[in-house]
């Protein structure tokens, strides 16, 4: 493991979240909505509705330029966002999840308690100089992130699918130039 839980937990939700705006959208629907929850578990405030749909699908670009930082930028956009934020720190346990910290309360609306976690989580990746771990996909025709938790540093791409393409094309070229 290269982070705890749930930092790796806020990095995986912060970049399904901006991965939800490439085509073909993902998070057009509370039905999307819902699907994102049940992968994500967030505890707290859920209203599950179209002004939390919104918000989750207005905070993605930031999301974006957040995870993609250059270091000392990404830091800048951390301390932005918990700047912004009413911060009541504490540790807290519940569902499956061991001690960790929550950093706003849970009556704060989601798309709100997203963007502080994923601050928080950078906030791990900034300090343990990470940053590389996240990147956009290699697939030429993919502009979506990929999260890279591997102990070898060896995930280029965002999805099995883009994997696939290019693990085919590899293949396709290697046999023509037989």
């Amino acid at each position: 493991m290269i982070f705890t839980d749930d930092t790796e937990e806020a990095l995986r939700a912060a970049v399904w979240l901006v991965n939800s705006a490439e085509d073909p959208e993902t998070l057009e629907t509370l039905d999307d909505e819902h699907r994102f929850l049940a992968e994500f578990p967030y505890s707290g405030r859920l209203d599950r509705d179209d002004a939390e749909l919104a918000a989750l699908r207005g905070i993605r670009p930031r999301l974006r330029a957040m995870l993609l930082a250059p270091r000392d930028d990404m830091a800048e956009h951390v301390n932005a966002a918990l700047a912004e934020a009413r911060l009541t720190p504490r540790l807290v346990r519940h569902d499956e999840a061991d001690w960790h910290l929550h950093a706003v309360a849970d009556d704060r609306p989601l798309a709100e308690r997203v963007l502080i976690e994923t601050a928080m989580a950078l906030i791990d990746v900034i300090r343990a100089d990470e940053g590389s771990r996240i990147s956009v996909c290699d697939d030429d025709t993919c502009e979506a992130l990929a999260l890279d938790l591997s102990r070898n540093r060896s995930k280029r791409f965002c999805s099995p699918t883009c994997t696939n393409r290019n693990a085919v094309a590899a293949y396709r070229a290697r046999r023509a130039r037989a």
